[in-house]
């Protein structure tokens, strides 16, 4: 393996080249804010996770699309959906 060859995506070296070009505590501030933003994520997302458990445990009605294995919008379209196609081998 060479050591001269990245492995970053192209997304990454841009990010790099343009914080090259910033002075030291701007590059400091700007990579604390985006580790930010993904532990704020992570928390949201880890905080819906919760509320959601909580909610089936105790028996709350939970928002329709957080219900999990409800299916796709396609499953109830009703007489609005198209024609079913056979599942089979032989097609006439």
């Amino acid at each position: 393996m060479s050591a001269g060859v990245s492995l970053a995506s192209g997304k990454s070296e841009i990010f790099e080249a343009v914080l090259k070009f910033l002075p030291d505590w701007v590059q400091i501030t700007v990579l604390g804010l985006v580790v930010l933003a993904v532990l704020v994520s992570w928390g949201l997302k880890l905080k819906r996770k919760i509320e959601y458990r909580r909610a089936v445990r105790a028996g709350r009605p939970v928002h329709a699309a957080a219900q999990y294995g409800q299916g796709r919008g396609a499953d109830y379209l009703g007489s609005y959906a198209a024609p079913q196609q056979p599942r089979g081998g032989d097609h006439a």
